[in-house]
């Protein structure tokens, strides 16, 4: 059986003046690939999205993904859900409008290797599930958080870490250690909350004052660690 990916909105601003798409994580499943608005990888990302919704003040159109079916289907990827969920808001919003893409786990690799889409200015992977070879891609001129948690037995850093080293030959990237994180975000879920929410508005708005906690990020020269 087939299954089509859908968007929830968050946040529709009148005259929004940039997109964000906020991808989920999650497992595959034989007895029932369908992605259900109710599995937990698909709420952590609620808190999430809101928190962006927030931070934009109304200047943010924000969106999540559904995926078309659980886990990584290496015949239909959840990077095409991504290039779909792209062209629809292309079309439901001013033409030209830079995107940014949040996403955790399996989400979060989705977010990095869709970085080069045209108008994605910024990608935020939380507790990313990747290869080290992921980051072999040119993400120029975007901005790149990967924030992972110290305690994560399920998306292991150190190959986020590898990730991010080649992330850093073409984008501008900072690397987040999350301390005592684990893989579900709800240890330190302000943090990540925080992190994706704030990270996101500076990127995308021009004239957005970034807050204390981004100008660390941004200012930090090698991993840093909260």
């Amino acid at each position: 059986m087939s299954h089509s990916p859908r968007l929830i909105p968050v946040a529709e601003p009148a005259n929004p003046e940039a997109t964000v798409l906020v991808l989920h994580g999650g497992a595959s499943r034989e007895d029932d690939p369908a992605v259900s608005p109710t599995q937990l990888s698909v709420l952590r990302m609620v808190p999430i999205a809101k928190r962006v919704g927030r931070s934009g003040r109304r200047r943010l159109a924000v969106y999540r993904l559904l995926n078309s079916t659980r886990g990584w289907d290496t015949r239909h990827t959840p990077v095409d859900d991504v290039d779909w969920a792209i062209t629809q808001l292309q079309e439901r919003t001013p033409a030209g409008l830079p995107i940014g893409l949040v996403g955790h786990s399996l989400g979060g690799r989705a977010a990095l290797l869709a970085g080069d889409r045209a108008d994605v200015r910024s990608v935020v992977a939380l507790n990313p599930w990747v290869y080290p070879t992921d980051g072999d891609l040119d993400l120029s001129g975007r901005r790149v958080l990967i924030a992972h948690g110290t305690d994560d037995r399920v998306a292991i850093p150190a190959k986020s870490e590898a990730a991010a080293q080649n992330v850093a030959r073409t984008a501008d990237l900072s690397y987040v250690r999350v301390a005592g994180g684990k893989h579900a975000m709800l240890r330190r879920g302000r943090t990540f909350e925080r992190l994706a929410a704030e990270f996101t508005a500076s990127c995308l708005l021009d004239d957005r004052e970034p807050s204390d906690l981004v100008r660390q990020v941004l200012a930090a020269r090698a991993p840093l660690q909260l």
